[in-house]
């Protein structure tokens, strides 16, 4: 086989379409063609000759790749599709031409640090569980925290069928707390946090790898230098 050749999925996140399970989801969906033949695997074998098209638009590895840090504000959803009046994370990207995707997903009461990008490389190798980049979060409760609290967070919980426990569970000041967990799951500290009966008030997330989200203001974005791509994965 053609060392050149990849799978196409990959070949498409590489080119900046979207994450690579957003881009097997589109070839599902029959919204990929290669060479004028729409195609519905995304195992499906390409390189550079081969003419790939999603939505009738051609796409191809010769994309500016782009890398941005954003201060993710409450009330807006990591997707591409609006459902009736939700407010996208790619509204505040207003002016950039670029076909842009969140790296992972906060939820939509969730603030913070969050990268958005067009470089399925670089996204798959954020959040693959191989790299092993731990993530931190700051939270603020209405409760003063003890130390029954921070023991029965450390203990850990179910989630998504999975029992996991946090990295690192240090109170601040009396309602406010921070949690480091590895891979993250879904509502993974919300669910920490519910096992040792602390309601959230706020949830941000202030670290990624050797990232930080420093002083950005909420709702404010900036490129991200070479240099910081590098620290995630510190």
């Amino acid at each position: 086989m053609d060392k050149a050749k990849q799978r196409l999925s990959k070949f498409m996140a590489a080119a900046g379409v979207a994450s690579r399970r957003a881009c097997e989801t589109f070839i599902f969906e029959g919204k990929v063609a290669v060479n004028g033949e729409t195609v519905l695997l995304p195992q499906t074998m390409v390189d550079e000759q081969d003419q790939i098209s999603y939505n009738g638009n051609l796409i191809g590895d010769k994309q500016n790749k782009v890398y941005y840090i954003l201060n993710k504000p409450v009330g807006y959803i990591c997707s591409a599709k609006r459902f009736k009046d939700t407010k996208l994370i790619l509204d505040l990207f207003e002016g950039v031409n670029e076909r842009l995707f969140t790296v992972g997903r906060l939820d939509q009461d969730t603030a913070g640090l969050l990268l958005v990008t067009n470089d399925g490389h670089f996204a798959n190798r954020v959040i693959h569980p191989s790299a092993n980049i731990h993530k931190e979060y700051l939270i603020k409760t209405s409760l003063e925290i003890t130390p029954e609290h921070l023991s029965a967070i450390s203990s850990g919980t179910l989630v998504e069928k999975t029992f996991v426990r946090p990295l690192r569970v240090t109170k601040v000041r009396r309602g406010t707390l921070k949690i480091t967990i590895a891979e993250g799951k879904k509502r993974e500290i919300r669910l920490l946090m519910e096992s040792a009966k602390l309601p959230v008030l706020e949830l941000t997330r202030i670290r990624i790898g050797g990232l930080h989200l420093g002083t950005l203001a909420l709702g404010e974005w900036r490129e991200m230098t070479p240099r910081e791509q590098c620290l995630i994965f510190e």
